[in-house]
């Protein structure tokens, strides 16, 4: 039964921090995880493949992300402003209100996502030449990627209903949604990528990860959408009358600054990646007499491994981001001070025990069962422990910024972020990798850099409180 005080809704943020902050947070961190289990069975199952295909296809599968998430991410950071006003009319006990935000958020979706599919098409051959100078890469990369494109407008609209749910506190939507996907996608990568002549299904290579997820995001659109048919009594979404040019604005105004901040982490992560393809490129030729992408396949494969980790770390987020804002609307700020530190603490312990695992008592053996090729193992060691080691920093900096998303000081997120990667992760990773010759590991030390100072930026700006005194 839900407490209120005059007409605001304290069912949420009444409870003891630490176990409301579980509570949302773990549906949401193994749903989440579950879809970072995919891209893990993506390199799992490259690995298999003949080689060097399963090197060039590690390599292209973190540039192809990359370009699915400057358009998917960017659309996708709807979900920013979706969840702060939801949680913020759900707390005011306006439900209609919430529901006409959803309305207002999945009918964008779908207009701009098909517009950004076009400009994805039209784009992406260019954008991974930037990225993949070597050629077999490339032509894997590009494969993968219009697959993912075709699941644009799926992963925009699915990412609209789960800010909805999670700002109403029904996190768990997402998580049934996420595992059922998730099931078929892995079924489906094994089918494509190898073949099933039973089936009548032809072996497509790297490529059939791609259209495997293309499909499977189709699926998980269509449970949030069932779940949201079943709310409409109560939130009444489906109703042209809620579609409203200045909702949809104050939607953006929010969320436009998310988006920014993904497309400038996308640009910036595909430059990192570049570092890494420089690095192969001045290789020598692999035994087989073709280049091989030692370098861009470990750095593949240390994102694929921390971004189980970074997943988790967002469910933490997204589940203050939800308190904050209601704390914010039931005017009590230092409630949502208290929820943003409480899960930083979380994030600190748990995250903690993640790194020391991934850093210090399973390395190698975590190297080893995501490749096969020692020159891979070899490069990916040192740099991915040196990320284990700082993995609860990047939990605060990760946890911090979605906490200021929910209380609406997205402008702030998205110039931070600017700054960090374009004066610290880049430049720190050329000069460090390249000019003076450290390889992979002196890129990754970029990596840290960056880890550190965004750790640093958002907490000493959630301390200063400003964001308490944003209206919505």
């Amino acid at each position: 039964m839900a407490t209120a005080t005059g007409d605001v809704n304290l069912e949420l943020i009444s409870g003891p921090p630490y176990r409301t902050i579980l509570r949302l947070a773990m549906p949401t961190v193994i749903a989440m995880l579950s879809q970072s289990l995919v891209n893990e069975i993506d390199v799992f199952f490259f690995s298999r493949l003949p080689h060097p295909e399963d090197s060039n296809a590690q390599a292209a599968l973190l540039p192809s992300l990359l370009i699915v998430w400057l358009f998917g991410g960017s659309l996708s950071a709807i979900s920013v402003g979706t969840q702060a006003f939801t949680a913020r009319r759900f707390a005011e006990r306006r439900y209609e209100a919430a529901g006409a935000v959803l309305a207002n958020a999945a009918f964008f979706c779908l207009i701009a996502g098909v517009a950004l599919s076009v400009v994805g098409f039209l784009t992406i051959d260019s954008l991974l030449r930037v990225m993949l100078p070597v050629p077999q890469a490339h032509a894997i990369a590009y494969s993968y990627s219009t697959w993912r494109l075709l699941g644009v407008v799926s992963m925009g609209m699915t990412m609209a209903l789960k800010a909805f749910f999670d700002g109403i506190g029904k996190t768990w939507v997402h998580l049934v949604s996420a595992l059922v996907m998730n099931v078929f996608n892995i079924l489906f990568c094994w089918l494509f990528i190898f073949g099933n002549p039973a089936l009548g299904i032809r072996a497509m290579g790297a490529p059939g990860a791609g259209f495997a997820a293309f499909v499977a995001t189709w699926i998980g659109l269509g449970i949030m959408i069932f779940y949201a048919s079943r709310e409409r009594s109560k939130f009444q979404p489906v109703r042209w009358s809620n579609l409203s040019r200045s909702l949809t604005w104050d939607i953006l105004k929010l969320s436009i600054p998310a988006a920014l901040a993904t497309i400038v982490m996308m640009v910036g992560f595909g430059l990192f990646a570049k570092v890494a393809g420089r690095l192969d490129a001045a290789a020598a030729l692999g035994s087989t007499g073709e280049r091989e992408s030692v370098n861009g396949a470990a750095t593949t494969d240390i994102v694929e491994i921390l971004k189980l980790t970074f997943t988790a770390c967002l469910g933490f987020g997204t589940a203050t981001a939800t308190l904050v804002a209601q704390s914010l609307a039931a005017k009590r700020p230092e409630v949502a001070s208290g929820f943003g530190w409480a899960s930083v603490r979380l994030g600190l312990v748990v995250f903690g025990v993640v790194g020391f695992l991934e850093g210090v008592v399973f390395p190698e053996q975590i190297v080893h069962l995501i490749s096969h090729s020692e020159a891979v193992r070899t490069a990916a060691l040192m740099p991915m422990k040196m990320m284990a080691w700082v993995t609860p920093i990047i939990a605060v900096a990760m946890i911090l910024s979605e906490a200021l998303f929910g209380a609406g000081d997205t402008k702030f997120v998205a110039a931070a972020q600017f700054c960090l990667v374009f004066l610290l992760l880049v430049p720190v990773a050329w000069v460090l990798g390249v000019t003076t010759q450290n390889g992979l590991t002196g890129m990754w030390v970029g990596a840290v850099v960056y880890a550190i100072g965004a750790a640093a930026v958002m907490s000493l700006k959630f301390r200063g409180g400003s964001w308490k005194k944003i209206v919505l």
